[in-house]
């Protein structure tokens, strides 16, 4: 069950677009992880072609837990609420930025600082 306090200001049709949207990418994610292990496997390239590899598996792998823990966030019933200052996050940001745990006054903040 989830939060509703957390969630009431996204309809149950917002949630399952963003449900929808962060399933797919997380799914996207995993498959170009698994082949950029493959790759790794092969282990047939240059020092140059490795050191990329190694880099884009690391930013393969940050990217599939931090949409994971976003995914979770949504199953808990606090996705979409600033971690900062717990306001509401509209649903037009979180459709553009599935990944923003702050609201925008917070992350300009978080900028600036």
């Amino acid at each position: 069950m989830t939060d509703d306090h957390a969630t009431s200001h996204l309809s149950s049709v917002q949630l399952q677009s963003l449900r929808q949207d962060l399933q797919q990418q997380l799914e996207q994610r995993r498959r170009h992880l698994d082949a950029l292990r493959v790759q790794e496997q092969d282990g047939s390239g240059a020092d140059g072609t490795w050191q990329e590899l190694v880099t884009s598996i690391t930013a393969a792998e940050r990217a599939v837990a931090e949409l994971s823990q976003a995914y979770d966030r949504l199953v808990a019933g606090t996705y979409g609420r600033c971690a900062r200052c717990r306001t509401a996050i509209p649903f037009e940001r979180l459709k553009v930025r599935p990944l923003a745990r702050n609201c925008i006054d917070c992350q300009r903040r978080h900028e600036a600082a």
